[in-house]
């Protein structure tokens, strides 16, 4: 396993190890000991207990986010993709943080089997970038209706740059009433 910390030294990239062969190819795509020693190797905070697995399925061109939520409920999020690929996207909301307002995005995909970690504080989103993607994450608290939010995904502050050449971006009416990231908290 490999930890590649991205311009928002919280945000993270792992890189499992693959062993292939003729017959195909094997990885852990979680080892809860292994996560927390390279987080601590790169002198990061090891995160709250995995509770919630969830997992969604995607036509080519649909963005989901720019989702957070709010105490007491905040999430950290473990994502991957395991079919198709998506543009993953983390802005980081920590008012105190230096910096707070920035944003990483990273490709994730069946066949780069890279998988980011988002710690809690960070509003999270990502757009399809094939039909039938399958995108599973894990959170470090479980979903809280009331505690939910909303960045609308195309912030004009953020100014995200969506790979949406030649895509037809989808939304869904939750998404798209979004608040601009200067209101959020």
């Amino acid at each position: 396993m490999k930890l590649t910390q991205t311009d928002i030294p919280d945000v993270i990239i792992i890189e499992p190890s693959i062993f292939s062969d003729e017959r195909g190819w094997f990885m852990e795509s979680f080892s809860e000991q292994r996560f927390h020693s390279e987080l601590t190797k790169l002198g990061l905070s090891i995160p709250n207990a995995f509770v919630q697995d969830n997992h969604s399925c995607s036509n080519k061109g649909v963005l989901r986010g720019l989702h957070y939520q709010i105490a007491p409920h905040e999430q950290g999020k473990l994502v991957r993709v395991t079919r198709g690929s998506v543009f993953d996207v983390a802005v980081d909301i920590r008012k105190e943080s230096p910096t707070f307002g920035k944003w990483v995005g990273v490709e994730l995909s069946a066949k780069n089997h890279k998988q980011l970690w988002i710690p809690e504080g960070f509003a999270h989103g990502f757009l399809t970038l094939e039909d039938n993607t399958h995108f599973l994450y894990k959170t470090t608290n479980y979903y809280a209706k009331e505690c939910e939010r909303s960045i609308i995904w195309n912030d004009i502050d953020l100014a995200i740059d969506w790979p949406t050449s030649g895509i037809n971006i989808s939304v869904s009416e939750k998404d798209n009433i979004g608040k601009a990231f200067k209101n959020i908290i």
